[in-house]
């Protein structure tokens, strides 16, 4: 078993790609633009938006280790409000983002479901169960380090 790395948000992060402001446009981008393409504008909006806001929740947290642009070119200087430095409120601000998008999910998909004429199928409330676990056992795992 992997031992713990120093406890929850210790940890700088060398993605001077993905976690830059523009990378992550551009990875929205992409993704909004392959949901388009394979459901519907609607949903390539709402996934690229989505792919997007990662960034924004992740300058609450991090310490400033996030550039501007790839691999810090331009000499901007790197952003982050660094909330992980007080670990019991990151984490509870990070349990309330699990709680809130496990709702808004299952919302979303009891709504389409009734949109289409039927009652909430156990598949809903399934995958609603699974997002919930998952992310607090993340979070769990993530707070004691691993």
């Amino acid at each position: 078993m992997r031992r713990p790395s120093g406890g929850y948000g210790n940890v700088i992060i060398h993605a001077d790609y993905t976690h830059s402001l523009l990378g992550v446009a551009l990875i929205a981008a992409l993704s909004g633009l392959v949901a388009a393409r394979v459901w519907s504008r609607r949903t390539g909006a709402v996934l690229g938006a989505v792919v997007f806001s990662h960034w924004l929740l992740d300058v609450v947290v991090h310490r400033g280790d996030m550039p501007i642009l790839p691999a810090g070119m331009g000499g901007f200087p790197r952003v982050g409000f660094g909330l992980w430095r007080a670990p019991i409120a990151s984490a509870l601000v990070e349990l309330a983002l699990v709680l809130a998008g496990s709702y808004l999910y299952f919302r979303a998909a009891t709504e389409s479901e009734r949109a289409a004429g039927g009652a909430t199928s156990r598949t809903v409330h399934l995958a609603a169960g699974l997002m919930l676990a998952s992310g607090i056992v993340t979070l769990i795992l993530n707070v004691l380090g691993y």
